[in-house]
């Protein structure tokens, strides 16, 4: 319930005049400050020394005000840093909003953020050797080039395992900066927010949850638009991506005006005409404001008829209504309240136009009366779609990082909100293409400069399911030429299509290939044994892509329509999810199958199903191996047998699986498949010799036998315990024939 705000209305003016009806109030606006050349440039090491692969902070200042801080075109500011083995390394500074969280018990939302503090320049760098460090910061912008004294630190040896990466070694598996295999364990959780299910408080108690059981492997959009976590997203006040911008229209008279080439219109809100006489600032992210504080919300107002305005913050009218003359100049207007004792949200700031007519709003302004950061930011029509960044949700992926890293969770970034660039990219050849172009590298300049230096940022996903039809080549190719020259860390590249993407899968400077697929009624049988779907997408990718990564980042039941399946929640024991992660993992992929419906995933508690995989494939030798797909059969019995495997230089690594206890026959049809006894495995390609030979239960996560195999000739033969739906095995070669 929202507590009850205080208010004081304001009436200093600069201007004045009369007329029938009433008075009107002008208060002129306080002129933007513009950029001028700062004196010295001032750098400040928030450490003096920092452990080898963990993160050292820097403050920037001495800097002037700029009109868009964001844009490198205007200000760019990048700290040049002398390694202890004599290479210099170029880190880009990013515009930081500093922010105070608290996490409110029992309320909704839960997550109250708001500023602490005025924006500054900072830089984050993550050293990988030992050693003394220089870095100096430089910027460039219209006024020259500048740079500030010498600051150095101190690296520590440490036992950190560095950036994930393409291996080495065999590129179609992962690595640590190390050496050390990685073999993603995980799910998608793509939207995290705070009106969603997984809200930013909740996210990383789920984190904690996943790494107990194993997983440690998330894939995550930062590019949800206003329903949750986003980066670069049209966040407006005014309406939402699912019902339109609102009453926003071209500013009066400017239609008159000579339009600048590639310059848009500029906008404001309207009340009246085409639109409702009343409109409300409810911005995406939850409005906070501080307890007892006082605020000062500022604007100005043009009518084309006599009227009057009035203005609510939350259920308090602030002030008389204010009075407009018909074709009077803009009047300008400030109202001053107080919030109360126990108030942390503002539910909405509203404007209802009365008298007929139209009436228009423009620079609308609310931060506390003694100063501070515009708290309705998300209300100027005018900031740019594309290459403006929103402080909150920015301040919100620090901290899913930082979580990230505590609970040894890899995070894959979905970066750029596709329905903001997908338009551009028709035709290769335009301007708008290139636009595109020069807004990704700004997003991505800000990207790794804010979020580059974590360990724990698995790859950059450049959006999620582009178009495969349009001609992305230019862009990929464009895009991550830039990313080898500014992202030190070299953090691997990926992108996603809604449908199968060859070109996508095999280009040079993308350095993962990965699919999407959803087990839908409308693919009839086919959708009925989701372990031959996981089998059958994983090859078609390997196919396309021989010598990368390959993963199936988004699977799932689902509808026709692609909405979450109604058999989900009827497959209690996650019958599909277990077969297909199993099947995922020993197919040849670097990741098991991401499944999408996090939420149901986490209302049927689906992380157990992590614990049993991670553990079988705790010791698999993915990257020194050499692992190549296993050819075995089963003999002795009348029902067909899955074998899914790898075999190598240490041996096989195998699951089976009958194919009757699938999702379908199990939780549609009710059956119930028999126990499977005095089968055999047959394995034509494993070398003769001495085996290892342990039988694992996939479902208790526990060994069930081991023992040794003399296997004197090929092909070796292996009898199987008896079992009635899946389990597993490894075959380790302890000595040659």
């Amino acid at each position: 319930m929202e507590r009850p705000l205080y208010l004081v209305v304001l009436c200093a003016t600069v201007s004045w005049w009369g007329g029938q009806q009433g008075w009107v109030w002008a208060v002129e606006q306080t002129p933007r400050p513009s950029a001028s050349k700062a004196e010295h440039l001032q750098l400040r090491a928030l450490a003096s020394q920092v452990e080898q692969h963990a993160k050292i902070e820097f403050q920037i200042t001495g800097l002037p005000a700029y009109q868009n801080p964001f844009d490198p075109e205007e200000v760019a500011v990048d700290l040049e840093i002398a390694t202890p083995s004599g290479k210099t390394l170029l880190v880009p500074a990013f515009w930081y909003q500093p922010f105070e969280r608290r996490i409110l018990p029992n309320r909704r939302p839960g997550d109250w953020v708001y500023p602490a503090g005025s924006a500054h320049w900072r830089a984050r760098f993550t050293p990988t050797e030992p050693g003394e460090y220089q870095a100096v910061a430089r910027c460039s912008d219209r006024q020259g080039s500048r740079s500030s004294s010498p600051v150095r630190f101190r690296c520590q040896k440490g036992n950190r395992r560095g950036f994930l990466r393409t291996s080495l070694k065999d590129p179609r598996f992962l690595e640590f900066t190390t050496g050390e295999p990685f073999f993603a364990i995980g799910q998608n959780l793509a939207f995290i927010g705070f009106e969603q299910p997984i809200t930013y408080a909740k996210a990383p108690l789920l984190f904690q949850r996943l790494r107990a059981e194993g997983a440690n492997f998330l894939r995550i959009w930062t590019c949800c638009e206003d329903w949750a976590l986003a980066v670069e997203a049209r966040k407006n006040a005014w309406g939402r991506s699912w019902t339109g911008p609102g009453p926003l229209v071209p500013m009066p008279g400017q239609d008159q005006e000579k339009s600048v080439p590639q310059k848009p219109a500029r906008q404001c809100v309207q009340l009246g005409g085409q639109h409702p006489a009343q409109a409300a600032a409810r911005p995406p992210n939850p409005l906070a404001v501080r307890p007892n504080t006082s605020y000062l919300l500022t604007g100005r107002v043009l009518a084309d008829t006599n009227g009057q305005l009035i203005i609510t913050a939350g259920n308090l009218r602030l002030g008389e209504p204010l009075r407009l003359i018909k074709d009077a100049p803009w009047t300008s207007f400030q109202r001053e309240f107080q919030t109360g004792a126990d108030q942390y949200f503002l539910s909405e700031v509203s404007f209802r136009w009365e008298g007929g007519g139209r009436a228009w709003l423009d620079q609308i302004v609310l931060a506390e009366a003694a100063g501070g950061p515009n708290l309705l930011a998300e209300a100027d029509p005018n900031r740019p779609l594309r290459t403006y960044y929103n402080p909150v949700d920015c301040f919100m992926l620090d901290l899913l990082l930082e979580a990230a890293e505590q609970e040894g969770i890899y995070l894959q970034l979905c970066l750029l909100t596709r329905d903001l660039y997908m338009s551009a990219l028709q035709k290769e050849g335009s301007p708008e293409y290139q636009q595109a172009i020069r807004d990704a590298k700004k997003t991505f300049r800000y990207a790794i400069a804010r979020w580059g230096y974590s360990t724990s940022l698995a790859a950059w996903e450049y959006w999620n399911e582009m178009n495969p039809g349009l001609p992305t080549d230019r862009f990929y190719d464009e895009l991550g030429e830039y990313l080898e020259k500014i992202d030190i860390y070299r953090h691997p590249r990926t992108t996603s299509a809604w449908g199968p993407s060859p070109k996508d899968w095999q280009h040079p400077r993308l350095d993962w290939a990965q699919a999407h697929h959803y087990l839908r009624p409308a693919d009839k049988e086919k959708a009925h044994d989701e372990a031959a779907v996981v089998l059958e997408r994983t090859a078609l990718l390997r196919q396309h892509a021989p010598q990368k990564p390959i993963m199936l980042a988004e699977f799932g039941l689902a509808e026709d329509n692609w909405q979450r399946s109604q058999w989900m929640h009827q497959d209690k024991e996650l019958v599909h999810f277990h077969h297909c992660l199993w099947a995922s993992a020993l197919s040849g992929s670097a990741s098991t199958a991401l499944f999408w419906w996090w939420e149901t995933l986490d209302q049927m508690d689906a992380y157990r199903h992590y614990r049993p995989l991670a553990q079988f494939l705790a010791d698999i030798p993915w990257t020194a191996d050499q692992l190549q797909t296993l050819k075995a059969h089963v003999e002795g019995t009348e029902v067909y047998i899955r074998v899914v495997g790898l075999q190598g230089r240490s041996g096989a690594y195998l699951w089976l699986q009958n194919p009757q206890s699938a999702w379908y026959p199990t939780v549609v049809e009710k059956k119930r498949p028999a126990p499977l006894a005095k089968a055999v495995l047959v394995l034509p390609n494993l070398p003769p010799g001495t085996y290892r030979v342990q039988w694992y239960d996939t479902w208790a996560g526990k060994w069930l036998s081991a023992s040794q195999l003399q296997a004197p000739q090929s092909p070796i033969r292996l009898p199987i315990p008896q079992f009635h739906r899946d389990l597993a095995c490894k075959l380790l070669h302890t000595s040659s024939r």
